[in-house]
């Protein structure tokens, strides 16, 4: 597992390029709950939260597809939101969350770890221990 200090995420957060018009961030918890409220804070926008469950503390699949947690947050107005998780493996939460959210929202991905064009950290192989969870 590789440690993470919280500089060097906020350091990457401060130069990553976000799209222009987000109206809010949504963060998957539990593990988006920090990345989103980082993001949210980046940007100057609210911030929601929608509680999935997928993997355990191992970050082995728990279930066959992601399981709600929570009620499903009420977005108002927001139009256009990044949906923030902390890691991007398979997709399954991600995708779970944006299902559930209205279709005629605008909702662009962001995650912190992941092979995928979406995320701060690509360049890492393995998990991460991430300064803000207690493993």
């Amino acid at each position: 597992m590789t440690p993470l200090a919280f500089t060097a995420i906020a350091a990457r957060l401060a130069r990553w390029q976000f799209p222009a018009g987000i109206d809010g961030v949504v963060g998957i918890a539990s593990g988006g709950v920090v990345p989103a409220a980082l993001v949210a804070q980046r940007l100057g926008v609210e911030m929601k939260v929608i509680a999935l469950n997928f993997r355990d503390e191992a970050n082995e699949p728990r279930y066959a597809e992601p399981k709600l947690l929570s009620a499903v947050p009420d977005l108002g107005a927001w139009r256009r939101v990044l949906l923030v998780d902390d890691v991007y493996v398979s997709g399954k939460s991600w995708h779970a969350a944006r299902a559930l959210l209205p279709k005629e929202i605008d909702v662009l991905p962001f995650v912190l770890k992941g092979k995928t064009d979406f995320a701060l950290i690509r360049d890492l192989d393995g998990c991460v221990q991430w300064p803000w969870k207690i493993y």
